[in-house]
C-alpha cells in the first residue's frame, strides 16, 4: 500500500550528496545553514499548506471519512509557521540545539503531511481514470481495497498530528514565541523587473578591464602576427576573468568567422569540451544530430577540417589542471594553424597551467582593481537611473568609497556589497557596516564569505534564499537554462503564489533580483521575450553554498549515513559508482550529472523530481514507475532510458523532458492522460487523435518525430494539437512536414514562440491574422517556400525574432511599417534571393541580421546596414 511510516522526527537533518571523481560520496550537510534551514522550513510548510488545500477539494466527494482531519491537520501546520522565526532565532545562537531539533521536525511533520493526504488523493484520480466496469463502481463507491487504504491515511494522519502535539509541547516547554507568519511574500511592482534588467545590460558594460580590454584585444587582432596563438588570462577566482572574457568575446564576434566558448570545470571530460566545440561551429542540423554518437577521434577531425578552412577565436574558460591541453588534443591537434590570425583565448586560476599551453601565448595577468574599485562599487550601490531619487547622495559616496577599499580589488566582492548596499540605502546602516568591519575579513576568502553571507541574509523572504541555494545542485561552470529552472522551482515549491503575478513572473523576477545581486551571472538575455535566459552561478558563490550547508551539520559525521537520516534533496555528480542506493526513504529530489552505468534503487518512492543529464542509466522505468508523487521528470541527454507504460499513473506530473534522450521504446500514449502536464519535450511518441483526459494545462509542447524512424499519421497529428489551446511555446520537429500542418496553430491564442521543422514544400504561408498575434519568436524551416514569406509575416504585430530557411524566389520585399517590433532576422541556407526590396520605415527596431547562401544578392537594403550587425556564411556585398 502506501509505506507512510518513514520520517524519524529526530533524526539528524537534511543532507545533499555530491559524488565526485575526487571524492566518491562527499556528504554535504544541506538547508542547516543560517537561513537556509528556518528558510526552507518557512517555505516548505507555506508550500505544504497550499498544496493541501488544493487536495482537499478533490477529496470531499470521495473521502469523507477523512475530510474533516484533513482540515484538522492544516489548522496545525499553519498554527506552525508562526513559531518558526523566534525557533531559528534560537537555533543561530547557537546555544539552544533543542530549538535547531524542533526546526527539523516541523519540516519533517509538513512533508510527512503532505505525503499521507496525496496518497488519498492519488487514489481519487486513479479511479476516475478507471475504465470499464470496476471504473464505474469506483465512480460511485467504495472497492475494498480503497477502504482499506482510507483507513490506513486516516490512521497515519493521526499519527502525524501526534507528533504535531508533541511538537507543540516543546513549543511551550521551550516557550518560543509565536510572532505571525514570517514568511508573507508580496507582489514586487510591475515596473521593478524592468528596472532590475536595465540595470543587468548595463553590467554588460566593462567597469574596471577597460586597460586589459584593450591589451588582450590587440593581441586577439594583431596584423603582424597571422600565426596561431594564444591569450591566457589568468587571476584569483572572483577577479573578473569570466567577466573581461565574455565581454572581448562579444565584441570580437564581428572579427572573426567562427566562435565558440566552452568551460572546462575541475570535472569535465576531454570528450565532453570537444563535441560542444563542434556543436557550436557545424552549421548543418544533419551534422549536428549525429556529434553525440561520434567518436573522440571523429570529433577531434571534425573540429580540425571546419577550422581549417576559417579565422576562428575559442574561448576554453576555467582551465583547472596542468594537462587539459592534452586531454583535447589526445588524439590529434585539434586548432590548425592556418596562418590567418585565428586565436585561442584560456583563462585560469594557475600560471603553471597557461604555461602549459602548446602555442604562441601571451600570458596576461589580472591585477586587483586600484582606482576601478570605486566606479563598480558606485555602479552597483549608487546606480545612475536611482542617484536623482537619494538625499546626501554625497555622504553615501563617502562611506562606499571607504568600503569599497575594503574590497581589496575583487570585482565580486565589490559587486555583491554594492548590490546589497543599494537595498539598504540608510546611512546608518552604511555606517555601521565600515565601522564593524571585522579584522578577520581582511583575508580575501573570508571577505567574501562574510560578504556573501550578508547579501544573502537581506533577501526578502525565505522563498528567494531557497532559489539561491538551489543552484548549488548543479555542476561547476554549469550553463543553466532559466526556463528549466523556473519549472524546477515551481514543482519544488520555492515559488510562491502572489496575487498579481504567476509563479512563472515571480520565478522571472527571483532570478533578475539574483543576477542583480551579482550572485549569479547572466550569460544570455532572449531578445525575444526579453528575460534572462542562461544564468551560471560563481565558484566563488557555488562554493558558499555549499560551506554554509557544511557549518551547521553537527547532528552526524558523513560516515554515519542510513536510511533513518532526513535526507530529501540528493545530488551526484561525475560517478561511476554501480549503484546508486536509497540513502533514506524521504527522499524528494533527486539530481544526476555524468553519472556512468548507475543503477538507481527502486526503493525511492517518494520522489517528486528526477533531474539527470549525461547519464547511462540501467533499470530507470523501475523507479520512474513507482513515484506516485512524481512532479517533474528531466532525463536529458541519456542512454539506456525506456519510459513505463504505467507513466500515465503519475497524475501530479507537470513537466518531462527527454531532449536528447536514447529511447529503447516508444512513449506510451497514456503519457497524455496526465491532467497536470504542463511542459513536454519528447521525442519517439505517438500524439493520438484525441485522449481519455486531456492535458488542458499544457503550455510548452516540444516534439521530435524525426528521430523516431516511423512515419506518423499528420490528420491525427493536427487533430491532437488543436486540442492545445493554452500552448505559449510549440516546437515540432517532422521530416517532410506537408504544408497542410502549417495551420495547426489557428486555435493558439496565446502561443509566442512557435519552432516548426521542415516542411517539404509550402506555396504559401496562411494570412497573418491566421497567426497567433501574441507571437514573439518564429522559426520555420522548409525545403521549398515557393512565394515571399515577408509581405505575410511583417504584419504580426509582436514578432520580435525571426529565422526563415527555404525561400527559393528571386525577390523579397518588406512594406512601410512592416515587421514594428523585429530585432533579430535570421535567413538560412537555400535562399537564391536577388533582390531585398525594403521600404522606409520598415524593421526600424533590427539590430542582427544573420544570411546564410546569399552568393546570388547584388547588395543588402541600405536600412539592414544602419545599427544592424550582419554576419552570414558566404560572401554577400556590402
Amino acid at each position: 500500500m502506501f509505506p507512510l511510516r518513514y520520517q524519524q522526527l529526530h533524526a539528524p537533518a537534511h543532507f545533499l550528496f555530491v559524488a565526485t571523481p575526487f571524492s566518491a560520496y562527499d556528504i554535504l550537510f544541506w538547508e542547516q545553514i543560517e537561513g537556509i534551514h528556518s528558510s526552507m522550513a518557512e517555505s516548505t510548510v507555506s508550500a505544504v499548506v497550499g498544496n493541501i488545500a488544493g487536495l482537499v477539494i478533490e477529496e470531499t466527494k470521495f473521502l469523507c471519512a477523512i475530510t474533516l482531519q484533513v482540515a484538522t491537520l492544516k489548522n496545525d501546520l499553519m498554527r506552525l509557521q508562526g513559531y518558526l522565526k523566534d525557533a531559528d532565532s534560537r537555533r543561530r545562537s547557537g546555544n539552544d540545539a533543542r530549538a535547531a531539533t524542533l526546526v527539523i521536525q516541523i519540516r519533517a511533520a509538513a512533508y510527512e503531511a503532505e505525503t499521507v493526504i496525496q496518497a488519498a488523493d492519488h487514489m481519487e484520480k486513479r479511479n476516475r481514470l478507471k475504465n470499464g466496469f470496476l471504473g464505474a463502481i469506483s465512480r460511485y463507491a467504495r472497492l475494498p481495497t480503497d477502504t482499506t487504504t482510507i483507513r490506513e491515511i486516516g490512521i497515519e494522519i493521526e499519527c502525524v498530528r501526534s507528533k504535531l502535539s508533541e511538537i507543540f509541547a516543546s513549543i511551550e516547554s521551550l516557550e518560543i514565541v509565536d510572532i505571525g507568519n514570517s514568511n508573507v511574500v508580496e507582489d514586487e511592482p510591475p515596473e521593478e523587473l524592468s528596472i532590475l534588467q536595465k540595470t543587468i545590460e548595463e553590467d554588460i558594460v566593462m567597469v574596471g578591464f577597460r586597460g586589459d580590454f584593450t591589451e588582450v584585444v590587440e593581441k586577439l587582432v594583431d596584423k603582424e602576427n597571422n600565426t596561431l596563438s594564444a591569450v591566457s588570462i589568468v587571476a584569483i577566482g572572483g577577479a573578473g576573468k569570466t567577466t573581461l572574457s565574455r565581454k572581448i568575446y562579444s565584441r570580437m564576434s564581428k572579427h572573426f568567422e567562427i566562435v565558440a566558448w566552452v568551460t572546462a570545470s575541475q570535472m569535465f571530460k576531454g570528450i565532453d569540451l570537444l563535441k560542444d566545440i563542434l556543436k557550436q561551429i557545424v552549421d548543418d542540423i544533419e551534422e549536428y544530430k549525429l556529434i553525440d554518437q561520434m567518436s573522440e577521434y571523429e570529433v577531434g577531425k571534425k573540429i580540425n577540417d571546419f577550422l581549417m578552412q576559417k579565422r576562428y577565436l575559442v574561448v576554453l574558460d576555467d582551465l583547472c589542471e596542468v594537462d587539459t591541453w592534452e586531454q583535447i588534443n589526445t588524439t590529434l591537434k585539434i586548432f590548425p594553424d592556418a596562418n590567418n590570425g585565428s586565436r585561442v583565448i584560456l583563462t585560469t586560476k594557475k600560471k603553471d597551467v597557461a604555461d602549459h599551453v602548446e602555442m604562441r601565448n601571451f600570458v596576461h595577468t589580472l591585477k586587483h582593481l586600484d582606482e576601478e574599485s570605486w566606479e563598480l562599487f558606485s555602479s552597483k550601490a549608487l546606480p545612475s537611473y536611482n542617484r536623482p531619487a537619494i538625499n546626501y547622495v554625497h555622504a553615501f559616496e563617502e562611506i562606499g568609497r571607504k568600503l569599497a577599499r575594503k574590497c581589496n580589488g575583487l570585482p565580486l566582492a565589490l559587486a555583491v556589497l554594492g548590490a546589497y548596499l543599494s537595498k539598504n540605502l540608510n546611512l546608518q546602516t552604511w555606517s555601521d557596516i565600515e565601522l564593524g568591519w571585522p579584522v578577520s575579513t581582511n583575508e580575501t576568502p573570508q571577505m567574501m564569505r562574510d560578504i556573501l553571507a550578508r547579501s544573502y541574509k537581506g533577501m526578502p523572504n525565505s522563498y528567494f534564499r531557497s532559489c539561491l541555494l538551489s543552484l548549488a545542485t548543479f555542476p561547476e561552470d554549469d550553463i543553466i537554462f532559466v526556463s528549466d529552472l523556473i519549472q524546477l522551482w515551481i514543482v519544488e515549491s520555492f515559488i510562491p503564489h502572489t496575487p498579481i503575478h504567476t509563479q512563472e513572473e515571480t520565478a522571472h523576477i527571483y532570478v533578475t533580483g539574483l543576477a542583480e545581486r551579482s550572485l549569479v551571472q547572466v550569460v544570455e538575455i532572449s531578445k525575444a521575450h526579453g528575460w534572462i535566459e542562461k544564468i551560471k552561478i560563481h565558484d566563488n558563490v557555488r562554493q558558499w553554498c555549499i560551506e554554509e550547508a557544511r557549518q551547521d551539520g553537527q547532528a552526524g559525521a558523513p560516515s554515519s549515513s542510513s536510511d533513518t537520516m532526513l535526507s530529501y534533496r540528493t545530488s551526484f555528480q561525475n560517478t561511476s559508482a554501480q549503484t546508486l542506493q536509497a540513502t533514506t526513504a524521504n527522499l524528494r529530489s533527486f539530481f544526476g550529472f555524468g553519472l556512468s552505468s548507475v543503477i538507481v534503487d527502486p526503493k525511492l518512492r517518494l520522489l517528486r523530481v528526477i533531474h539527470v543529464q549525461d547519464s547511462s542509466l540501467k533499470n530507470f522505468n523501475k523507479v520512474i514507475g513507482g513515484c506516485t508523487h512524481l512532479t517533474y521528470l528531466k532525463l536529458r541527454n541519456c542512454k539506456d532510458v525506456s519510459i513505463p507504460s504505467s507513466v500515465g499513473q503519475l497524475l501530479y506530473l507537470q513537466s518531462i523532458d527527454l531532449r536528447g534522450t536514447e529511447l529503447e521504446k516508444v512513449v506510451p500514449n497514456s503519457l497524455w492522460d496526465i491532467p497536470t502536464l504542463k511542459h513536454v519535450y519528447v521525442s519517439k511518441v505517438t500524439p493520438p487523435a484525441r485522449s481519455s483526459l486531456q492535458p488542458t494545462e499544457l503550455l510548452t509542447l516540444a516534439l521530435n518525430l524525426d528521430s523516431a524512424g516511423t512515419e506518423y499519421p499528420y490528420h491525427a497529428m493536427a487533430a491532437f494539437l488543436a486540442q492545445m489551446a493554452r500552448l505559449t511555446s510549440l516546437t515540432l520537429i517532422v521530416n517532410s512536414m506537408p504544408a497542410e500542418m502549417v495551420k495547426i496553430f489557428a486555435n493558439m491564442p496565446h502561443l509566442v514562440d512557435l519552432t516548426m521543422y521542415e516542411f517539404h514544400v509550402l506555396d504559401k504561408l496562411p494570412e497573418s491574422h491566421h497567426f497567433p498575434q501574441k507571437l514573439r519568436r518564429l522559426c520555420l524551416y522548409a525545403r521549398t517556400i515557393n512565394e515571399d514569406p515577408l509581405p505575410i509575416l511583417q504584419k504580426l504585430p509582436c514578432l520580435v525574432v525571426l529565422v526563415l530557411k527555404g525561400y527559393g524566389g528571386q525577390t523579397m520585399s518588406c512594406s512601410t511599417q512592416g515587421f514594428p517590433e523585429l530585432q533579430e532576422l535570421e535567413l538560412a541556407r537555400n535562399f537564391n534571393t536577388k533582390e531585398w526590396r525594403m521600404q522606409f520605415g520598415s524593421m526600424r527596431k533590427l539590430t542582427s541580421l544573420k544570411l546564410g547562401n546569399f552568393s546570388k544578392m547584388k547588395e543588402l537594403p541600405k536600412r539592414c546596414c544602419i545599427q544592424t550587425s550582419v554576419t552570414w556564411n558566404s560572401q554577400v556585398p556590402s
